[in-house]
């Protein structure tokens, strides 16, 4: 899930931080690299793109992969459109701003969906980095019902969200979000 980079409207945590254009900058080189990085043949990339229009045709992203525009509402809304949107089988779904995330991470995600129905990747803050889920039937249908975005909570509300569900926990990663992010 990605946003098209402009100073304002993408990372803009990091950009009280370090300035606007600058949080863009960095947002924009991030998803170049991590882009590259996770290309295998595998999976398939597919960029959930936002803004909608401009996410579609911007030439930010590599051509050759496919979009699909996110739509409105919050990020449980957008995030389930995606996972309900996609075709059957195993679909992760990831942010664009965790620069520790490998190839191995994905593998180690499908490989979760084999034997769990959802797999999620924690972040120290509380959220999350990953969401998969196996797609061979229904989605839970409270999935992202009441979860607390942007906040400590994220993750344990999502699973409370899910109650019964088969769920694998991966390698906690980080995401960026202030500067103290940045940091190693």
């Amino acid at each position: 899930m990605v946003k098209e980079p402009r100073p304002g409207r993408v990372k803009t945590r990091l950009g009280r931080d370090i300035g606007m254009v600058a949080a863009a900058w960095w947002f924009r080189h991030q998803t170049r690299v991590l882009i590259r990085r996770l290309r295998d043949p595998r999976w398939q990339i597919v960029l959930a793109v936002s803004p909608d229009r401009d996410g579609l045709t911007s030439r930010v992203w590599p051509a050759d992969l496919p979009r699909v525009a996110q739509g409105g509402g919050d990020l449980g809304d957008r995030m389930g459109r995606m996972l309900r949107g996609m075709s059957k089988g195993p679909v992760c779904l990831i942010g664009a701003d965790i620069p520790g995330i490998s190839r191995a991470h994905i593998a180690r995600a499908f490989r979760a969906l084999g034997r769990s129905e959802m797999v999620f990747g924690p972040a120290p803050d509380g959220g999350y980095w990953l969401v998969g889920a196996q797609r061979y039937g229904a989605l839970p249908s409270g999935l992202f019902r009441n979860v607390r975005w942007s906040t400590q909570h994220a993750l344990a509300d999502t699973l409370a969200s899910i109650p019964g569900c088969r769920v694998a926990l991966l390698d906690q990663l980080r995401d960026v979000d202030t500067v103290a992010d940045l940091r190693p």
